[in-house]
């Protein structure tokens, strides 16, 4: 049976808010104990779960209130969505926990769960019901503060950008390059809808931004070290 499999199926998880241990309720272990206790079986598992579930409350809760999005969402929403991601970084935890390399503390490597499933819960729920439209192209900006010549000069890159869209990148590299960099759909939400993945999207804007500079490289409009933003 697989790591995760086990996890998921794993008792003390299904009791995550009632441990078998509860004594010293947040107390944290000394560092080098945690994974030997989560990788141990019986109330020393559950105790350390129920611990480690309580550190993943506090990443989440601390993460959520520093988010803007969060507050229009409501007290009950934001804390169904601080005890949601709290379990789901409790399940990624343990699930990766044989991936753990003693680079840093467990405290400091275990809390990074809680802080991005936060943000993505906070995300998905800022966004949910919004609709997406993906474009095809984007919309040039004819406008600009500058001299008639740096107008000039900003219309024909943009034009030579959109024609490099146009015409090097496929009609999905460029929908998702609008998306997340005109539009600013956050990524986790974009793979949400599209029944992708983050690191999908990721590769996809990578291999984009690549293939613009060259072509723009190519055509002397594109120095070594600019960024090419549709």
């Amino acid at each position: 049976m697989g790591a995760t499999a086990a996890v998921t199926e794993s008792p003390s998880l299904r009791r995550l808010a009632h441990p078998l241990v509860p004594s010293r309720d947040g107390e944290l272990f000394p560092d080098h104990e945690w994974v030997p206790r989560l990788t141990s079986s019986g109330a020393i598992r559950d105790d350390a779960i129920f611990r480690l579930r309580e550190w993943m409350l506090r990443a989440a809760r601390h993460q959520v209130s520093r988010m803007p999005q969060a507050i229009d969402l409501g007290a009950t929403r934001r804390e169904e969505i601080i005890h949601s991601a709290a379990d789901e970084a409790t399940l990624s935890v343990l699930s990766r926990i044989a991936s753990f390399e003693g680079r840093s503390r467990f405290t400091t490597w275990a809390y990074k769960f809680g802080i991005l499933q936060a943000g993505v819960e906070v995300r998905r729920a800022a966004w949910h019901g919004r609709q997406i439209q993906l474009h095809d192209l984007p919309v040039i900006d004819q406008t600009s503060a500058g001299s008639p010549e740096a107008h000039a000069e900003s219309r024909d890159l943009a034009s030579a950008v959109r024609d490099a869209m146009l015409h090097e990148l496929t009609a999905h590299q460029r929908r998702v390059a609008i998306a997340l960099l005109v539009d600013g759909i956050p990524v986790d939400v974009l793979a949400d809808r599209l029944g992708t993945t983050r690191n999908a999207l990721y590769k996809t804007l990578h291999d984009t931004r690549r293939r613009l500079r060259a072509h723009l490289a190519a055509q002397g409009l594109l120095g070594p070290t600019q960024e090419v933003t549709p």
